[in-house]
């Protein structure tokens, strides 16, 4: 009698909980009741004298798998719009008849099974236990099943990556690529730091540049705009500008300068009848005489 409560009561939670998986429109609602459904049918396993499944139920599928799941969704973010472009060319051909030839296999299985009468779980639990009746099932009667229940995982993971997969309309840009793309910019160098005026150190205080001026580029626009509404505006008229005019408009760029390079001086030929200053005196001079 406490087997029968017990199973309409969690199979209506269970039924209930896997319409809510399907029709939730958040992965996170989704995540939880699978949750649900993988509680509800690890309590069916102890109910039914299984407590290896029952354990294995809510240790890997539920504490392992589920938190998995959660932490993804949470990480990550799964919104609920659908992409109907294909990432893999004929993908939706090959799903629809990889899906009707799993669909005949199963019922051509199910139709050739043979179904005999149940011997209970205190006969099949009768020698060495429900553990090691269930490895001697598993590795022997149905190894071949679990084999292919095991290729399942291996099918997932396909799954997420063709799910995942995006097909690059260019190439994929390296370190050199970003450096000259950063160079071609508006600003190669670093933007100034907030704060550098006077004595005052806010992040909400523009910077002052060397020639005196004030650098719009030093303030964030939602600061400056919580600024504005908020009338927590610098005494100063010029900076109280500059932080109207990054709330409103957002920062005043400017085009990069480029700078020409210096030609170096050319030189200058010395001319013929010029001595240069180390050059010999001839023999015979009047120094030389002198000198005699």
């Amino acid at each position: 009698m406490g087997e029968t409560i017990t199973f309409w009561v969690l199979a209506v939670v269970s039924v209930a909980a896997a319409f809510g998986l399907v029709f939730s429109r958040k992965a996170v609602y989704s995540a939880l009741m699978l949750g649900v459904v993988m509680l509800s049918l690890a309590v069916l396993y102890a109910v039914q004298d299984a407590p290896f499944l029952a354990v294995v139920q809510i240790i890997v599928y539920t504490g392992a798998v589920m938190m998995l799941f959660l932490f993804v969704l949470m990480l990550v973010g799964v919104d609920s719009s659908d992409s109907l472009v294909e990432t893999i060319k004929g993908q939706r051909f090959w799903a629809f008849v990889a899906g009707l030839g799993f669909a005949v296999l199963l019922a051509v299985g199910i139709g050739n099974a043979v179904v005999g009468d149940a011997t209970g779980l205190a006969a099949a639990n009768a020698e060495g236990g429900n553990v090691q009746g269930l490895a001697k099932l598993i590795f022997t009667r149905y190894v071949f099943a679990f084999e292919v229940t095991s290729a399942l995982l291996i099918t997932a993971a396909l799954g997420a990556m063709v799910l995942a997969h995006r097909e690059r309309s260019e190439p994929k840009a390296t370190q050199k690529d970003l450096a000259r793309a950063r160079f071609l910019g508006d600003h190669p160098t670093p933007l100034p730091g907030p704060g550098t005026y006077a004595r005052h150190n806010a992040i909400d205080m523009p910077a002052l540049l060397p020639d005196g001026s004030v650098s719009e580029l030093s303030v964030n626009r939602v600061i400056a705009r919580h600024d504005v509404e908020t009338g927590r505006l610098p005494e100063n008229a010029r900076l109280a500008a500059a932080i109207r005019q990054v709330a409103a408009h957002g920062p005043r760029t400017e085009q990069p300068k480029v700078v020409q390079a210096v030609a170096e001086p050319a030189e200058v030929p010395v001319a013929a009848e010029d001595d240069p200053p180390t050059a010999a005196r001839p023999a015979g001079t009047p120094v030389e005489e002198e000198g005699k």
